[in-house]
C-alpha cells in the first residue's frame, strides 16, 4: 500500500483512538447538550460567526470519521442556531463530511477492492452508472440504514463524486430538518426515541421506497407507450406461446426449452436447420481441419519414426483426392444433420415451418412459406435468433474477380478437382487463420492478408506471435499491416492489390476467400418497421429483451459474442424469460465465456488475458507452464505451447486462462468449471489427473502457482524441526 494511503489511515485511526481513549463521546449526549445549552447560547450571542464556523468544522470532522454523535450535533444545531441557520449548517456540513468519508474510502480501498473483485463488481458498477443516484437517494431517505455504511460502500463504486454530493445533500434534507426542528424544542426532549418514533421511521421508509416504486411505475408507463400504437391490433387470444425465428443454435435451444416445458412453440427457418454452425461453420471447418492435420502428419511422418509421404515434382502433395476430402466434409454434415432436423424437433413437440418470418406487430408474425404459401400466427412472445452472415468488404473489383466466404466455399470448392493452387485469405481472425492453415496443409499456396499489425488481435501478443509462426511454418505467406485496396484482372489473371508502408504490392491468385468477420442478419424481419433499435446487432437489455418486453433476441444477432455455445447459453435466458418473465426474469450471465481457435496448435481461452486485464486496470499475477515439459505431449511429438493462468495477486482465485497447444479447447473445460463454481488453483492441484495425459498440464500449472507461493518462513521452521529430529 502506498505511503499516502497509509498516512490517511493513520490520521483517521489516530482521531478515532483519541475519541475513544479520552471518552469524547460523553460530550455528545443529550444530557451534556442540555447542560451546555445556555453557555453555547451565550457564546453564540457574543460571537455568532465564530461559533457557526467552529460548529461546521466539528460536524464535518465527526461525519467524515463516522464518529457517533451526529444526531446530538444535529439537535445542537437546532437548539443553538434555530431552525434556519441550524438546517443550513447541518445540511452542508453533513453532506461535506459524508463526501470526505466517501473520498477517503475511494482513495484507500477502491483500487484494491476493484482489483480483487472487479469481475464480480462489474454488474454493480453498471447498476451504479445507470441507477446509482436513484438508489442512493432512497437510502438517504431511510434513516434505518447507517449513513457511514452508505458513504464507505459508495466510495468503493464508480459513482461520480459530484453525484454523490448532490444526491446526499438532497436525500438527507428531510431527515435533517426533522432533527434540527426537534433541537429547537430541546428542553422538551426526554430521549432520542421522542424524535425517531416508529411512525416517523415508517414514514421515512415509505418515502425512501417511493423513488423505487416511481421507477417501476415509469417503466410500466414506458412499456405502455411503446405498445401504444399497437393496442388496436393486440390479440385477445394467442395462437402460440412462443415463436422462434431462426433454426441455428440459438433458435433450436429456445424452441427445445419451450417444448420441454409444454409451451406451444413454432420455429421458423428459411434455409437449413442447424444454421451456420452445422452447415457452414463449426462442423465443416473442423472436418476440414482434421483432414488437413492428418495430411500434415503424413507429410511429416518421420517425426513419428515412419516414412513421410512424398510430394509431386511441383511440390504439391500426392496423397489424397481433394474431391474426396470435400465429400467427407459433406458426409460429416449429413451425419450430424439428424440432430438438428425438422423430424427431430417435430418429435420433441416443436412446430417447424420452413419459410421467411416477418414480425408485423409485437404479437403477430407472418411467414412466407418456402412452398409458396403464407401463414400468419399470433404469439405471446418472440425470440429472434436469425444469426449472422460473413461480412464482405466493399473492395473495388471484388465481384468481378469472384470470391468465396466461409458460407459458400464448401459448395464452391466441392466443384473443384483439386485444391486451389493459389489462395488468398482476407482476414486474420479465427476463421481466416483456421482456413488458411488448413488449405496450406492440403497443398495450396496461401497468402493471408491482415490490415492490423498482428493476427488474432483479441489474444495476447505472445499468442498472436505463436499463431503467426505456426501458420508460416505450414507455408502460409502471412502479410500483416497490409491493407487490401482493390482487385483486378490483368492479362486474364486475378490480382489483389495491397498496400504496406505506403507501397503497393500485387498478389496473383486463383481463389479469394473473404474471412474478415461476420455481421448480424437484421434486414427483412420487420425490425425497422417496429422501431427496434439495431446497431450491428439487435439492441437488448440484460434480460435479452428489445424495446418490446415480449420480443427477445439471442445468438449472433444479439451479440456480444459470436459463438455457437454462447448462442445456446443466451437461448436459455431468452426462452425462460419469454415464457416465465411475469414471475421471474434472469439476467444473461457472461462471466465465464470460453472460446477456442482451432489452428494447430489450438488456442483456447476463458476469462481475462493479460491484454484485457491491463485495459480494465485489473491487478493480476501470471503463472505459466510450458507444455514442452509434459510427458504425454513429448510422447505424442506435440511438445509445444503453454498454459497461462491469471490469478488475483496473492490468491489462487482464477481470473482467466489461456492455453496454447494440442487439444487446448478440451483442456480448457477444467478451468471453465473451476471459474464457474469458484474453485481455485489449490483445488485443481489437489485433483488426481490420469497419467500420462495432456490434462496433467492443468495440474502442473497449478503446481507452478503453488511453488511461487510457498510459505518460506514456515518451511524454514519445518527445516529446523527436522534438523532437531535428527539430533
Amino acid at each position: 500500500m502506498k505511503a499516502s494511503k497509509i498516512l490517511v489511515l493513520a490520521v483517521a485511526a489516530s482521531a478515532i483512538a483519541t475519541f475513544v481513549v479520552f471518552d469524547l463521546g460523553r460530550f455528545l449526549s443529550l444530557e451534556a447538550l442540555r447542560q451546555s445549552q445556555d453557555a453555547l447560547a451565550a457564546q453564540y450571542a457574543a460571537n455568532p460567526w465564530g461559533l457557526r464556523a467552529a460548529y461546521f468544522a466539528l460536524y464535518v470532522l465527526v461525519a467524515s470519521l463516522s464518529l457517533p454523535g451526529a444526531v446530538i450535533l444535529t439537535l445542537a444545531g437546532g437548539g443553538v442556531f434555530g431552525l434556519g441557520w441550524g438546517l443550513l449548517l447541518v445540511s452542508f456540513a453533513s453532506s461535506l463530511g459524508a463526501t470526505v468519508s466517501f473520498l477517503a474510502a475511494r482513495f484507500v480501498l477502491r483500487d484494491m477492492v476493484q482489483a480483487r473483485f472487479g469481475a464480480r463488481l462489474a454488474d454493480i458498477n453498471q447498476g451504479v452508472a445507470r441507477d446509482g443516484a436513484l438508489y442512493l437517494f432512497s437510502l438517504r431517505l431511510i434513516p434505518v440504514v447507517p449513513f457511514f455504511v452508505i458513504n464507505l460502500a459508495m466510495g468503493l463504486t464508480t459513482m461520480r463524486t459530484r453525484t454523490f454530493y448532490w444526491v446526499s445533500q438532497l436525500g438527507m434534507l428531510a431527515g435533517t430538518a426533522v432533527y434540527v426542528n426537534a433541537g429547537t424544542r430541546l428542553a422538551e426532549l426526554q430521549s432520542l426515541k421522542d424524535i425517531a418514533s416508529p411512525q416517523l421511521l415508517g414514514a421515512f421508509v415509505l418515502l425512501g421506497v417511493f423513488p423505487l416504486v416511481a421507477k417501476a411505475l415509469m417503466n410500466f408507463i414506458q412499456q405502455r407507450k411503446v405498445y401504444a400504437r399497437w393496442n388496436a391490433v393486440r390479440p385477445q387470444t394467442f395462437d402460440r406461446n412462443l415463436i422462434v425465428i431462426g433454426g441455428g443454435a440459438g433458435g433450436l435451444v429456445s424452441a427445445y426449452i419451450a417444448a420441454a416445458v409444454k409451451a406451444k412453440v413454432t420455429l421458423v427457418e428459411a434455409h437449413k436447420m442447424g444454421g451456420d454452425c452445422l452447415n457452414y461453420g463449426c462442423v465443416p471447418s473442423k472436418a476440414l481441419i482434421k483432414s488437413a492435420k492428418l495430411a500434415h502428419q503424413m507429410q511429416h511422418a518421420e517425426r513419428y519414426g515412419l516414412h513421410s509421404t512424398p510430394r509431386t515434382s511441383d511440390g504439391r502433395q500426392n496423397l489424397f483426392s481433394f474431391k474426396a476430402v470435400m465429400q467427407r466434409i459433406h458426409d460429416v454434415i449429413a451425419a450430424i444433420e439428424p440432430h438438428d432436423s425438422v423430424e427431430r424437433y417435430t418429435g420433441l413437440g416443436v412446430e417447424v415451418l420452413q419459410g421467411y418470418a416477418k414480425i408485423v406487430n409485437p404479437w403477430t408474425v407472418e411467414i412466407a412459406l418456402n412452398d409458396g404459401g403464407k401463414q400468419t400466427l399470433t404469439t405471446r412472445s418472440i425470440v429472434i435468433a436469425a444469426g449472422a452472415r460473413p461480412f464482405v468488404p466493399p473492395l473495388p473489383g471484388l465481384d468481378k474477380v469472384g470470391y468465396v466466404t466461409s458460407d459458400t466455399l464448401w459448395d464452391e470448392f466441392a466443384k473443384l478437382d483439386e485444391v486451389p493452387k493459389r489462395l488468398v485469405v482476407l482476414g486474420g481472425g479465427p476463421i481466416g487463420c483456421e482456413l488458411a492453415q488448413s488449405f496450406a496443409r492440403l497443398g495450396s499456396a496461401v497468402t493471408q492478408v491482415e490490415m492490423a499489425p498482428r493476427i488474432m488481435a483479441r489474444e495476447d501478443a505472445e499468442v498472436s506471435e505463436l499463431a503467426a509462426n505456426a501458420l508460416r511454418a505450414d507455408g502460409v505467406d502471412l502479410l500483416t499491416s497490409h491493407k487490401a485496396l482493390r482487385c483486378e484482372i490483368v492479362n486474364g489473371e486475378k490480382v489483389l492489390v495491397v498496400e504496406h508502408a505506403g507501397v503497393e504490392k500485387r498478389i496473383a491468385f486463383d481463389q479469394l476467400l473473404c474471412a474478415v468477420g461476420r455481421s448480424a442478419r437484421l434486414a427483412g424481419y420487420g425490425l425497422e418497421e417496429l422501431g427496434i433499435p439495431t446497431h450491428k446487432t439487435v439492441q437488448t437489455n440484460e434480460y435479452l429483451q428489445t424495446i418490446y418486453p415480449n420480443i427477445y433476441a439471442a445468438g449472433d444477432v444479439a451479440g456480444p459474442y459470436q459463438f455457437t455455445h454462447t448462442a445456446a447459453h443466451q437461448a436459455w435466458y431468452a426462452a425462460v424469460n419469454a415464457l416465465f418473465g411475469d414471475f421471474k426474469k434472469f439476467k444473461a450471465d457472461y462471466s465465464v465465456i470460453p472460446w477456442a481457435t482451432f489452428i494447430d496448435p489450438e488456442v483456447a481461452r476463458v476469462g481475462l488475458n493479460e491484454q484485457d486485464a491491463k485495459e480494465q486496470g485489473i491487478a493480476y499475477e501470471v503463472t505459466k507452464y510450458g507444455i514442452d515439459d509434459l510427458d504425454r505431449a513429448i510422447a505424442d511429438s506435440e511438445a509445444h505451447g503453454f498454459v497461462k493462468v491469471l490469478t488475483v495477486p496473492g490468491k489462487d482465485k482464477i481470473l482467466g486462462v489461456t492455453i496454447v497447444g494440442t487439444h487446448a479447447g478440451d483442456l480448457l473445460a477444467e478451468y471453465v468449471l473451476a471459474m464457474k463454481h469458484g474453485l481455485g488453483l489449490n483445488k485443481i492441484l489437489g485433483t488426481i489427473h490420469t497419467y500420462p495425459t495432456l490434462a496433467e498440464a492443468n495440474k502442473y500449472a497449478a503446481g507452478e502457482w503453488k511453488r511461487a507461493h510457498q510459505p518460506h518462513k514456515l518451511l524454514e521452521w519445518v527445516r529446523k524441526f527436522h534438523d532437531w529430529k535428527r539430533g
